[in-house]
């Protein structure tokens, strides 16, 4: 008798059941499902490229329906609600991979832009901590965290994240701005003309990281 396609066919090997082959079916099955999320992960990407934001969020729920304890599907997604300025949504999509992954500090940087953009600077002061004290060297949150700081009045403590900010990278722009924004507030003007040198200098070199404030999502 000819074998129908159902007969033929199994998406996962059936392997009989011993002690030994339960563990290597159990492998086998995540490896498959992680490969499924996988692909809606990468489709989610060539929709994020061309800015079809909501088709990423979609894709992104596909992979997180598969695999549900994804962090990097849970944090695709939030960039991609923020990009849609779904800005509670992301941050409960980077909370989410925080949960799964508390050492995700690119999670906590970015749940701080989010929670800064809800105008909740001390949350978003709170997030820029933690990254930083798991990355000591990220110049992006130490830059976030001096933004924050400037609009909750703190302008000497975001100087000093600012000038972190730079000895780790000398040609970040943008934190060379805003502490020279932070040095006017302060009525600092020979050192905030001096740093807007900077930043006008590296701007005409292309360096530093586009125009905003805030860097990472």
């Amino acid at each position: 008798m000819k074998k129908t396609d159902s007969e033929s066919f199994s998406l996962i090997p059936l392997i009989p059941m011993n002690i030994e082959n339960v563990s290597v079916s159990i492998e086998l099955t995540n490896k498959i499902l992680m490969e499924r999320a996988e692909y809606y992960l990468n489709q989610g990407f060539e929709k994020y490229d061309s800015e079809d934001f909501q088709g990423a969020v979609a894709d992104f729920t596909k992979a997180i329906a598969i695999v549900p304890d994804y962090a990097q599907g849970y944090y695709y997604r939030g960039v991609s609600n923020y990009d849609l300025k779904e800005y509670e949504k992301a941050i409960n999509d980077f909370g989410k991979a925080i949960e799964l992954d508390p050492s995700f500090s690119l999670a906590l940087n970015n749940r701080g832009i989010a929670r800064y953009d809800l105008k909740d600077y001390e949350g978003a002061i709170e997030d820029y901590t933690k990254a930083i004290e798991i990355n000591p060297q990220f110049a992006f949150a130490l830059n976030n965290r001096g933004v924050a700081k400037f609009e909750s009045g703190k302008y000497t403590e975001a100087i000093e994240d600012y000038t972190r900010a730079i000895e780790i990278d000398p040609n970040y722009a943008n934190a060379y701005n805003n502490r020279n924004n932070a040095k006017k507030a302060l009525g600092d003007l020979t050192g905030a003309y001096s740093d807007f040198q900077y930043y006008i200098n590296l701007k005409n070199n292309n360096s530093g990281y586009g125009n905003n404030e805030e860097s990472n999502i």
